[in-house]
């Protein structure tokens, strides 16, 4: 097996002992993405800032590894208030193309850095 490690300022580093992704036979698999600025290492304020600056980071993990959005085929969703549900079906729309990937989402009571929204996504080539 050959593995990857997936390693870029084009997103968050990692806020504990992981890697941004790893790929495996043309299959990354990225870690979770919170709302954290890479520029400034601060997490965004807001529900809908987190959420947009968590899919700039999922642009930027696939944009390092010559990946898009196309190539996005599982998502796991994590609210901290599954009211913000509609919300994140809005920007699902805005940031992915028909057909869409599949995807869970679940609410939990703590994110890392006090974070509201997590996504991780799984990518093939």
């Amino acid at each position: 097996m050959s593995k990857i490690i997936v390693n870029t300022d084009l997103a968050p580093a990692a806020v504990g002992t992981y890697s941004q992704g790893v790929a495996v036979n043309g299959t990354y698999y990225f870690s979770g993405q919170i709302g954290i600025d890479p520029k400034t290492n601060a997490l965004v304020e807001g529900f809908g800032p987190q959420l947009n600056q968590v899919m700039k980071n999922i642009d930027g993990l696939l944009t390092s590894q010559g990946l898009t959005r196309e190539n996005i085929v599982k998502t796991s969703i994590f609210l901290t208030d599954l009211g913000n549900f509609s919300a994140v079906n809005d920007a699902y729309v805005e940031f992915f193309k028909a057909p869409y990937p599949a995807r869970s989402t679940v609410e939990v009571p703590k994110l890392p850095k006090g974070a509201v929204v997590e996504i991780e996504v799984i990518a093939a080539k």
